[in-house]
């Protein structure tokens, strides 16, 4: 299945793809502004558009991916959720909304369109992000927009350098 995400957080956006491709999709990102012409020729199963990336509006693309592609499916994804874009985003044509931050096992469901068995839940891949995973999310985040600068990422997340250090030398949660 491909899928197509939309996201100008791009520690979010590596986890998700590298998530969802152990889970079997065959997985493009788009951080930067995207045309509507762009994403339509990416001819995916599923798009996850964020609500608000790069100064544009995933609402925009609805429609028009909707009108091109009426099989895709198109889940918007928010940290700035709200009752009227979720009513916009369903009359405009998206198959859901979730509010960040949504859980794997969530997103999953939405972007398959079917309800996933309990048993799911229990299986090894952890369904949510555990707290050592979300700390490397973060701490990579804060050093992705420092443009890899240790010691102003460390002070940022109120760290002392050497802590940072061995924190990013450790083996990935």
């Amino acid at each position: 299945m491909k899928l197509v995400i939309v996201d100008d957080d791009i520690a979010l956006l590596n986890a998700l793809s590298r998530r969802f491709s152990q889970r079997g999709f065959d997985v493009i990102t788009i951080a930067e502004a995207v045309t509507t012409q762009q994403l339509i020729s990416e001819n995916a199963d599923t798009y996850l558009l964020d609500l608000r990336f790069a100064s544009q509006s995933g609402l925009n693309f609805v429609a028009p991916l909707r009108q091109a592609l009426p099989k895709c499916r198109i889940v918007l994804l928010s940290g700035y959720a709200s009752i009227a874009n979720a009513v916009q985003a369903v009359k405009l044509g998206a198959d859901d909304y979730l509010t960040k931050p949504a859980d794997l096992l969530q997103l999953e469901q939405a972007l398959r369109g079917e309800h996933l068995a309990t048993e799911r839940a229990t299986e090894d891949t952890p369904a949510v992000l555990s707290p050592d995973q979300l700390e490397w999310e973060h701490i990579n985040r804060v050093l992705t927009e420092q443009d890899g600068n240790i010691s102003r990422t460390a002070e940022l997340l109120g760290m002392h350098r050497r802590t940072l250090q061995r924190k990013l030398s450790k083996h990935r949660p």
